[in-house]
């Protein structure tokens, strides 16, 4: 097991299309909650939605870009930008003993 950080950002000014296809996102997380760690939107300095952040234990990247290819928010076209990274979570309420 493997874990990511997975950030997507919003294009700008996508708000309302982020909040057409937030129901549908979410439930696609709740289904998806075995694999995640933490999840959340990111916020702008108006503290509006304006990205997302994922941390998932998952077996390899390709889990991150299936996950990812399948939100509904990459669907609706909400993403501007996703980065994927490799983590070692050393410090926290997520680090493995």
């Amino acid at each position: 097991m493997a874990t990511f950080v997975l950030t997507c950002l919003d294009y700008p000014n996508n708000l309302q299309r982020r909040m057409g296809a937030r129901d549908a996102h979410l439930a696609y997380v709740a289904a998806n909650r075995d694999k995640l760690k933490l999840a959340g939107p990111l916020l702008d300095d108006a503290g509006e939605m304006a990205g997302s952040m994922f941390i998932l234990d998952v077996d390899s990247k390709a889990e991150v870009e299936a996950f990812n290819k399948a939100d509904p928010y990459t669907l609706a076209g909400v993403f501007e930008t996703v980065t994927i990274k490799a983590i070692r979570i050393t410090v926290g309420v997520l680090a493995q003993s």
